[in-house]
């Protein structure tokens, strides 16, 4: 008898494990905007990075010309994917004496992104994995400064709504935050010596909010 339970032991578990990870399957969180074609709101997003300095403080800047279309899905959020174009030349910082050093054109410049040689940057997801209700990973290749490589975006699904009244096209809204090295990209101006905070890090903190306008409600049919 004991080694007939022995025998099916492996049996009885294998058997058990498509039903124990389909009670485990996160089911997304419900909302009224519909799938569909979206495209980013600038009036309502922002694209900010941050990085390192000295080890005293983390420095922040922002590229403000961007494009992102999202194919959304909210009853399969992994079959949604999302396309994000930046444009280099529209970084800005909080550098308060422009006049007299035009600190975002040095960034701008070739010991950095050398936005002139390389004029976009572009990110498209190759997949989305759920990790909660309105939460997700999104993996996907960033294209920076002539280089591309893989960054996972830590994605928060804040809501949204169908078209209405006072708009009549969807809207949804999405905070996210990523990592990336910049030395994988070749940007290494700066990077401080091992054992050393002298110098700009390495890694570099991507955060974005983003609003979405997407499909327009269908209009009810006339009553005959």
């Amino acid at each position: 008898m004991r080694h007939i339970l022995r025998a099916a032991l492996p049996i009885l578990a294998a058997a058990c494990l498509p039903a124990l990870a389909s009670a485990q399957a996160v089911a997304p969180v419900a909302t009224e905007a519909p799938a569909g074609a979206y495209e980013v709101d600038l009036s309502h997003a922002s694209l900010i990075f941050r990085v390192d300095h000295l080890g005293l403080s983390m420095y922040t800047a922002r590229f403000t010309r961007f494009t992102a279309a999202l194919a959304f899905d909210p009853a399969r959020p992994e079959a949604s994917s999302v396309t994000v174009t930046v444009d280099p030349n529209s970084l800005q910082t909080d550098f308060p004496t422009p006049d007299k050093l035009d600190f975002d054109a040095m960034l701008r410049g070739p010991k950095w992104l050398d936005a002139a040689q390389f004029p976009e940057m572009t990110y498209r997801s190759t997949r989305v994995e759920l990790t909660g209700p309105n939460t997700a990973r999104i993996v996907g290749d960033l294209t920076l400064h002539g280089a591309t490589h893989e960054v996972v975006l830590d994605a928060r699904f804040n809501g949204g709504y169908a078209g209405h009244a006072m708009e009549p096209n969807a809207r949804i809204g999405f905070s996210a935050r990523g990592v990336l090295n910049r030395s994988d990209y070749g940007i290494a101006y700066g990077i401080p010596q091992p054992g050393s905070k002298m110098g700009v890090g390495d890694e570099v903190e991507v955060l974005i909010e983003a609003e979405f306008t997407g499909p327009p409600t269908p209009q009810a049919s006339p009553t005959p």
